[in-house]
């Protein structure tokens, strides 16, 4: 079954239809959106933009039928995401399959073991790309050639919801806009930050800048002008953008609209951080950033409310949750960076007490706004969310311990100029168990889905990445075949290799496949788990995470443990924390019943189980 909450997706026209009424922008809209050209620009440039920022949005309403209108006129921005919402994380072509394209092979595996639990699917970036496993796009408009088409991007939107990547910090050096600033042509004459010489951007201000890398901050390319320096955060094949130029701002803006009206559901800001370079400051989080989120989020408001902006923001925590911004004016979603080192560092130490007293403090600014849980991604497990949550001892322990298990580790220029680590690149399957270890496989198999069943249990939305719900191991030997890092956990699967696995009963990946689904069945089914409802984290024992959670109207409520320790232990929780006086317990995973004797209810937990329970009348 498909999101039951969720309307039928109704498709936009191909062409505008300008004999229906154009868009009204309201006042007070329009009002807020210059006001923000104006923090940008100025007042002179922003009543000089403002009209053909306007005539963007209106070509996009022009694409919509009366009924999406009207659907849109009837969303409750409060009522975006529930207890159904999954979101699985994958590229267009981590599958090979018998289909005619990638995407189609996608599209089939899909809607066969995932159609039921899975309600939302991030497709990584498919567009034409030169490097950077897609991160490096020529065309922003085009899907990959050698992945399929628009069309089978349809064809997965018309069972899921679709989370679309706004890769909008830089472009490739291929890119045509590119491609024409290097041949001098004058309507692209500022699409990228340059200087004449190095020396422009001298060594003190470089030791400001806030980046993940440690390659050079400029990278020289020769023009029809002569030698330029361009400014490329990321790699020298990706080319910063230049907010600075408002024409590079109405192209985005056009662009995440086009995205929309091809299907996407949520839109991820892609390394959102470092959009905006004030020299003088370290370049990262800075106003006019979250002025131009601000103004996305105008923009979506009026002309494409029921789509959600999500920030891909790896910083330390209280910087990552500020682009929620007031709750109201900026992002909807924001990655959780903090979870996946913290649950790392739990199972290691088999001691959740780090965990807990992070959890305590989760909150949201509105009821309008989410967390996204996942746990591991395309990049592995970055390391910036929890740098004033975990000791620098504790961090450098995460990554003994992973490096132990054939993980590798990417590294940023820090403040003082030196190397740090900035992110963990493996498996999620791998960073948890070591092949050589000689554990059982069952054991190894509890251990990896009760570290995920933190994320399902978690206030906020979760999200599972293709390898993540599989058993890969970590292999070097893809690192040293291809010189890349992040290889390690983009390892493409065959098909049939996949279904014979899961077929098998007495395979690890079959019985991940049992337990996960399991819990996956279950989370969409509690309202308990909307990202609405409470939160209680409830400190009963270093082994054991236990939250509390409540439905939004306060019917129902459940208690989720998780054991993250290789040992048994005996839980002991008094009736008075949890808000119930129930006698009795039910175990929605095992079936089993826990009576409360003396206001207490106790019950024993295996290494690495997963209790979700429930009172029973």
């Amino acid at each position: 079954m498909t999101d039951k909450a969720r309307p039928p997706r109704i498709p936009y026209r191909e062409k505008p239809d300008y004999t229906k009424p154009l868009l009204e922008v309201p006042d007070e809209t329009r009002k807020r959106m210059r006001g923000r050209l104006v923090l940008l620009y100025g007042e002179k440039t922003a009543d000089e933009y403002l009209p053909q920022l306007e005539r963007i949005l209106k070509v996009h309403y022009a694409h919509k039928p009366d009924e999406l209108i009207e659907q849109d006129r009837d969303f409750n921005p409060a009522a975006r995401f529930t207890e159904k919402d999954i979101i699985m994380i994958t590229y267009g072509d981590l599958l090979r399959g018998k289909q005619h394209s990638p995407l189609a092979s996608l599209a089939y595996f899909l809607k066969r073991p995932l159609k039921d639990v899975v309600n939302t699917i991030h497709i990584l970036p498919f567009f034409p790309y030169s490097s950077d496993r897609g991160f490096s796009i020529t065309d922003f408009r085009s899907v990959d050639p050698k992945l399929g088409t628009w069309d089978d991007i349809r064809e997965i939107g018309s069972e899921f919801k679709l989370l679309f990547d706004g890769v909008l910090n830089h472009a490739s050096a291929e890119s045509l806009g590119f491609q024409e600033f290097l041949n001098g042509h004058p309507r692209y004459r500022d699409v990228v930050i340059h200087y004449r010489s190095p020396d422009d951007l001298p060594p003190d201000q470089r030791l400001l800048i806030r980046r993940p890398r440690t390659s050079d901050i400029l990278t020289r390319f020769d023009s029809i002008n002569g030698p330029l320096y361009v400014w490329t955060t990321f790699s020298p094949d990706q080319v910063d953008l230049n907010y600075r130029n408002p024409l590079v701002l109405l192209f985005i803006i056009d662009v995440l609209l086009m995205y929309v009206r091809r299907g996407a559901d949520i839109i991820r800001l892609d390394a959102v951080t470092y959009l905006w370079r004030e020299l003088g400051t370290d370049c990262a989080s800075l106003e006019q950033t979250h002025e131009i989120i601000k103004l996305f989020r105008d923009a979506l408001d009026v002309a494409a409310p029921g789509v959600a902006l999500l920030t891909e923001t790896n910083v330390p925590h209280e910087e990552n949750i500020s682009y929620f911004g007031n709750g109201h004016d900026e992002a909807q979603m924001v990655y959780n960076f903090a979870l996946p080192p913290l649950v790392l560092h739990t199972f290691y130490r088999e001691n959740c007490a780090a965990l807990s007293q992070w959890a305590v403090h989760l909150a949201y600014p509105s009821m309008t706004t989410t967390y996204f849980n996942m746990l591991d991604t395309h990049d592995g497990v970055g390391l910036q969310g929890v740098k004033n949550i975990l000791s620098r001892e504790e961090i450098d322990a995460i990554i003994e311990r992973a490096v132990s298990h054939n993980a590798f580790v990417s590294y940023k220029t820090g403040p003082d100029g030196k190397d740090e680590p900035y992110e963990i690149n493996t498996t999620w399957w791998g960073a948890l168990n070591r092949r050589d270890s000689g554990e059982a496989p069952i054991l190894q198999v509890k251990r990896f889905v009760a570290s995920r069943s933190i994320s399902l249990a978690l206030k906020g939305v979760p999200g599972i990445y293709f390898h993540g719900m599989l058993d890969t191991e970590n292999d070097p030997e893809v690192v040293k075949k291809t010189g890349s890092r992040r290889d390690i956990n983009r390892t493409v699967i065959d098909e049939e290799y996949l279904d014979r696995a899961v077929s098998d009963p007495d395979s690890r990946l079959s019985l991940i496949q049992q337990l996960l689904r399991k819990l996956a069945e279950i989370r969409i089914s509690y309202r308990a788990f909307h990202p609405n409802g409470g939160q209680n984290i409830l400190m009963i024992s270093t082994a054991v995470f236990s939250v509390l959670r409540v439905s939004p109207d306060g019917d129902e409520r459940l208690l989720t443990l998780t054991n993250v320790a290789g040992q048994e232990t005996l839980v002991e929780v008094a009736l008075s924390e949890l808000g119930s006086d129930a006698g009795v317990w039910g175990d929605l995973i095992s079936g089993q019943a826990h009576e409360v004797r003396d206001n207490v209810l106790s019950l024993r937990l295996e290494p690495y189980d997963v209790a979700w329970l429930k009172p029973l009348p």
